[in-house]
């Protein structure tokens, strides 16, 4: 196995961003409308088989998202964040309530992940413990976690099972990864070891996952620690953490939902970054980027010679986060901040903040890939979902 991660660094962004190639449409207004009237949703993924096709149970897709109250400033979801289960149809989204029981994370929040549904019938639920249950004011420990649960049917729903096993099954080493649990602030300015992002490789049958990590800097940088790709493996006593895929050397220090596509048989390593967090902030604009290997292992090179395959468009730079590619190379992602024409969205004060926010799930894009090169599609749906 390939001991050497992949470099991501300023030599590579100096690399034209492809302009229409690269840029997602303006998502108009009106706004699609939001799936949880009264709730935010974001950072949403399928339930999917363990050949990567989304699960279907009683025709309906099974997905899951983030989902916390709409009150306050949208910045505080973070710290009310839930597991929510969601069905898609012809119809839309219906809303299944909360993946699982009050209290039955070790954490005090649910951030994202993946899930899997297994041969026999039962879905392993990966995702980021955030917090320790309990505390009295949120911190930010990261640890993945694996619920593992079966599906049961109530009032003519397909639900999870809400008494399942919620077991801890890796965390950052403090050698390779540091760890996520002694900075305070709030996401974006907190190590990460987050958004585990299942995957089983099809050159040697075995179950990886992916996650966003955070490794100590060179020694002439000037900041605390840079973003990375982790990779975990696993065998017969559990999770092994492995060598980094990505590291972004000096240039980004928060890599976030981590995830691989095998297309024609390239192994596609996607992730997505907020423009405030490259250094300099503003360097590189908010959005989805890539690299591209012959193995899950590597070589990797950067898509586009940037990495950059899909940024928001300048006028609405923070329109859309946290891209997810699927295997039929759609694009979902949830709405972000549209521009208030001022100083950048989430630090405007509760009330302007929450007026800019869109708390839903955004248009699908598509994407067309040839070999390391990328191209965005006009859009297949006008509204949320695909």
């Amino acid at each position: 196995m390939n001991g050497e991660p992949a470099r991501w660094t300023r030599r590579h962004l100096a690399e034209p961003t492809g302009g229409a190639a690269t840029t997602a449409p303006v998502i108009g207004l009106p706004a699609p409308p939001r799936v949880l009237p009264h709730d935010d949703v974001w950072d949403l993924w399928p339930i999917q088989e363990e050949d990567g096709s989304t699960s279907v149970v009683r025709g309906r897709e099974l997905w899951m998202a983030l989902s916390a109250p709409a009150l306050g400033h949208p910045e505080e979801r973070h710290d009310r964040a839930r597991l929510r289960l969601l069905a898609r149809d012809g119809d839309g989204w219906t809303d299944l309530g909360h993946a699982f029981a009050d209290g039955a994370s070790p954490g005090s929040r649910e951030w994202s992940g993946s899930a899997v549904r297994r041969p026999d019938g039962t879905v392993s639920v990966f995702y980021t413990a955030a917090g320790r249950r309990g505390e009295a004011r949120p911190t930010f420990a990261q640890t993945v976690v694996e619920a593992r649960a079966r599906l049961v049917t109530e009032g003519g729903r397909v639900l999870l099972e809400q008494a399942a096993e919620h077991r801890e099954v890796l965390r950052s080493d403090g050698v390779t990864y540091l760890p996520a649990d002694d900075i305070e602030g709030g996401p974006g300015r907190i190590r990460a070891f987050r958004d585990p992002g299942w995957f089983r490789d099809p050159a040697d049958g075995r179950e990886y996952l992916l996650v966003a990590a955070s490794v100590a800097p060179s020694a002439d940088a000037d900041h605390a620690f840079m973003g990375a790709v982790a990779l975990a493996a696993a065998g017969p006593d559990g999770w092994s953490l492995r060598p980094p895929l990505l590291v972004a050397e000096g240039v980004n220090h928060e890599i976030e939902r981590p995830h691989i596509v095998v297309y024609r048989s390239s192994y596609y390593l996607f992730f997505s970054t907020h423009r405030h967090s490259f250094h300099p902030p503003g360097s590189a604009p908010t959005g989805l980027y890539g690299f591209v290997a012959p193995s899950l292992t590597g070589p990797y090179t950067p898509l586009n010679g940037s990495g950059l395959v899909l940024r928001n468009p300048a006028e609405e730079p923070d329109q859309a986060y946290a891209w997810l590619v699927l295997p039929d190379l759609k694009v979902v992602s949830f709405l972000n901040y549209r521009s208030v024409g001022g100083p950048d969205p989430w630090k405007a004060g509760p009330a302007e903040a929450r007026g800019a926010f869109g708390g839903t799930i955004a248009p699908v894009l598509e994407l067309t890939l040839r070999e390391a090169a990328t191209s965005v599609v006009v859009p297949v749906s006008t509204g949320a979902g695909r």
